[in-house]
C-alpha cells in the first residue's frame, strides 16, 4: 500500500460514516437537506441562481454501500448552488488581466498561477456570476485528467476553460472536497466519461453523481479527523518513497559491496598452497623482461612507492599493493589520420568510448581500421582492459579482440588475469582513484601516467580466478536482492 493508497483508505472510511462516530444531537442529513432545498428556493426566487431541471430519483441498486442512519444519499447538485463549467467560447489573450485557467495550472490538486494566460478585465465582467469562482467554490476537471477536485482557498479574481467545472457547494465545502477526491467519485467519473482522444464527464453527469451526505457537524468532526490524520500519511509517504530509493539503489549498492569485499581478500578464502602474490610479481617482472627484449613494449622509469598513507584497508599476509604500471602495460589509443581513407575499412576493431557499455566486454565497434591503418595506431592485444579516461572516466570493459583505440581510452594490458583486473576496474576504490588524479578541468581527463599510479590489490593468480568464480555467481543474484521481490 503507498500513501495515496492509504489516504483512499480513510476516505472511503469517512464516506462510508466510519471514521468518527454518529452523535445523536447533530440532527440528521434529512433536515440538512431540507435546509438547503429552503435556502436554494430563495436564491431562485431572488434570481440569484437559476433552476436546476430535476434529476432521477436515487433507487437502492445504485446505492453501494451502507451508511448511518443519520445519513442520506444525494445527487451532486443537490448540494450545490450551481454547477457550471468555462465558457464554451474561447477566450480574446491579453499580456495582463485576469488569469485564465487551464488544466495543467489546477493538475496538482492545488492552483498554480504561475504562467498562467490572461484574459482582458472587460471579457472577465461579461462572465455569469455561477462562472465566476470565490473562495469556498471548487473546482473539478472534466475533460482528459478529470476528476481533480481543486478547493479555492484564494480571494481574487480569475476565471477556467470549459474542461473545468465550477462546484458552488452549500454544504462544507473543505468536506465536499475531500469526498470529490475520493476513488468512489472516480470510479463513478470512470463509468460516465465519454469521448475518445480525451474523455469527458458532462456536466449532466457530473451533477447526477451520487454522494452520501452526512449532518453538518459531523462534517465538521470528519474533517478534523482525516487533516489530524494527514501528518501521519505524510510521514508515511516519505518512509515509503526513502524505502523505495533504497530498493532501487539496492542492487547496485550489493554489487559494491561485493566488488569491496572482493578487492579486500574477504570474499573467498586464502589457500597456502596456491602461493603468494610475490610469485606472481616475480614472474609479471620476467615476462616483462622478456618483452622488452623483444622490443614489443618499452621499459619504463620505476614508479614511487607505495607508502602507508596510501593504503587504504588490509589486505591477506599472501597479497601485495602493487601500482597498476608495475603489474601492467598501459597503452593510451590514438587515432588515425581521418584524411587518409586507406586506414579505414579493414578488420581490425577500432574502439572508442561508446563501445563500452555496461558489459564485461566491450562491444563490436563500428569503425574499423585497415592494415595500414594499425600501423598508424596503438595496438591493444586481447584481453586488456579498456577504462574510459576522457569525460565519464572509469567506465571500462575488456577487449575481446586484437585492435586499436582511439585516444580517449587507456588499456591496462598483460601479465594478470584479465577478469580480475575488469572486476577490480569496476570497484569504486578504482573509480575514485581516477576521478581524485582527474584534471581540473571543464572535460575530467586522467592520462596515462597518472593511471599508472593508481594503486591495486593483488591476490595470487589462482585466488584471482577464485574471486571471479564467486563474483560472477554472486552478482546476477544482486537483481533479485529486492526488498519487495
Amino acid at each position: 500500500m503507498n500513501a495515496q493508497d492509504l489516504k483512499n483508505s480513510i476516505l472511503q472510511r469517512a464516506i462510508e460514516g466510519k471514521l468518527v462516530p454518529q452523535r445523536k444531537e447533530e440532527g440528521t442529513a434529512k433536515e440538512l437537506l431540507a435546509e438547503i432545498r429552503t435556502e436554494k428556493a430563495r436564491l431562485i426566487k431572488e434570481k440569484k441562481i437559476k433552476k436546476s431541471k430535476p434529476l432521477p430519483e436515487i433507487t437502492d441498486e445504485e446505492k453501494p454501500f451502507d451508511i448511518p442512519d443519520s445519513w442520506e444519499w444525494v445527487r451532486l447538485d443537490d448540494i450545490c448552488k450551481s454547477i457550471s463549467d468555462g465558457d464554451h467560447q474561447a477566450p480574446p489573450k491579453s499580456e495582463n488581466g485576469v488569469p485564465f485557467l487551464v488544466i495543467s495550472d489546477v493538475r496538482s490538486g492545488k492552483i498554480n498561477f504561475k504562467n498562467t494566460r490572461h484574459v482582458p478585465v472587460e471579457y472577465f465582467k461579461t462572465l455569469s456570476p455561477e462562472r465566476i469562482p470565490l473562495k469556498g467554490d471548487i473546482l473539478f476537471t472534466v475533460t482528459g485528467s478529470y476528476g481533480i477536485p481543486v478547493l479555492i482557498n484564494v480571494d481574487m479574481e480569475f476565471c477556467f476553460q470549459r474542461h473545468i467545472a465550477l462546484l458552488k457547494p452549500m454544504i462544507d465545502y473543505t468536506f465536499l472536497s475531500y469526498i470529490l477526491e475520493s476513488p468512489f467519485i472516480k470510479t463513478q467519473c470512470d463509468a460516465v466519461a465519454t469521448g475518445t482522444a480525451q474523455k469527458t464527464v458532462g456536466l449532466k453527469s457530473l451533477k447526477s453523481l451520487l454522494l452520501p451526505l452526512p449532518p453538518l457537524y459531523e462534517q465538521g468532526r470528519i474533517i478534523t479527523k482525516i487533516e489530524e490524520l494527514q501528518p501521519d500519511i505524510d510521514a508515511y509517504d516519505k518512509a515509503q518513497t526513502k524505502l523505495q530509493a533504497i530498493e532501487q539503489r539496492f542492487p547496485d549498492d550489493m554489487k559494491k559491496s561485493l566488488l569491496q569485499y572482493a578487492i579486500e581478500g574477504k570474499l573467498v578464502p586464502q589457500r597456502k598452497e596456491e602461493g603468494t602474490a610475490k610469485d606472481l610479481l616475480t614472474a609479471i617482472r620476467a615476462e616483462k623482461a622478456q618483452l622488452i627484449k623483444e622490443k614489443k613494449i618499452k621499459k619504463t622509469k620505476p614508479l614511487p612507492a607505495i607508502t602507508d598513507d596510501e593504503k587504504p584497508y588490509a589486505i591477506p599476509d599472501s597479497w601485495e599493493w602493487r601500482r597498476l604500471g608495475d603489474i601492467s602495460t598501459i597503452v593510451t589509443g590514438g587515432t588515425p589520420s581521418k584524411s587518409q581513407p586507406l586506414y579505414y575499412g579493414g578488420n581490425v576493431p577500432f574502439y572508442k568510448p561508446a563501445d563500452i557499455q555496461d558489459n564485461k566486454y566491450v562491444n563490436t565497434p563500428k569503425e574499423f581500421l585497415s592494415i595500414m591503418g594499425k600501423e598508424k595506431a596503438k595496438f591493444v592485444p586481447k584481453g586488456s582492459v579498456a577504462v574510459n579516461c576522457i569525460g565519464n572516466i572509469g567506465k571500462s570493459a575488456i577487449l575481446p579482440r586484437d585492435g586499436a583505440t582511439n585516444q580517449q581510452i587507456n588499456s591496462i594490458c598483460y601479465y594478470i588475469y584479465p577478469d580480475y583486473l575488469y572486476w577490480f576496474c569496476q570497484s569504486m576504490m578504482f573509480i575514485l582513484q581516477l576521478k581524485k588524479v582527474s584534471s581540473m578541468t571543464t572535460i575530467p581527463i586522467v592520462n596515462k601516467s597518472k593511471v599508472e599510479q593508481c594503486i591495486i590489490p593483488l591476490p595470487p593468480l589462482a585466488e584471482q580466478h577464485r574471486i571471479v568464480a564467486k563474483l560472477e555467481e554472486l552478482l546476477p543474484l544482486c537483481q533479485h536482492l529486492t526488498a519487495n521481490p
